[in-house]
């Protein structure tokens, strides 16, 4: 199943550091298969609030996710961002194609 990283970034402080992370962090996702599917897109908000930015990364699967989150490559750029902004980062498992809302019953009884 797909995978995503997924990062809610409340504030971001746009000075060198991000700038560097920004350059360099699509070298880190080349070697998993990380590709950008939402960012700096702004969001059309239409229930409740939603602060800052959203970006999600897709993966093949959780297992290249972790890789890639881990690799010493990115680890070693995690700092240009964490030190530059505040927000939440995790990785999601996705769905099968063809997932219904009613599958989560299966799961949750």
């Amino acid at each position: 199943m797909p995978a995503y990283a997924v990062a809610h970034l409340r504030e971001v402080s746009f000075n060198p550091a991000i700038v560097e992370y920004l350059q360099r962090i699509d070298a880190t996702l080349e070697p998993f298969g990380g590709r950008f599917l939402v960012h700096g897109a702004q969001p059309d908000v239409v229930e409740g609030a939603f602060p800052g930015h959203l970006i999600v990364i897709g993966f093949a699967d959780m297992a290249k996710a972790k890789a890639w989150y881990e690799s010493p490559a990115y680890e070693a750029i995690v700092p240009l961002r964490s030190d530059n902004s505040v927000g939440d980062v995790f990785l999601v498992e996705g769905t099968h194609e063809g997932h219904r809302a009613t599958d989560i019953l299966a799961v949750a009884g």
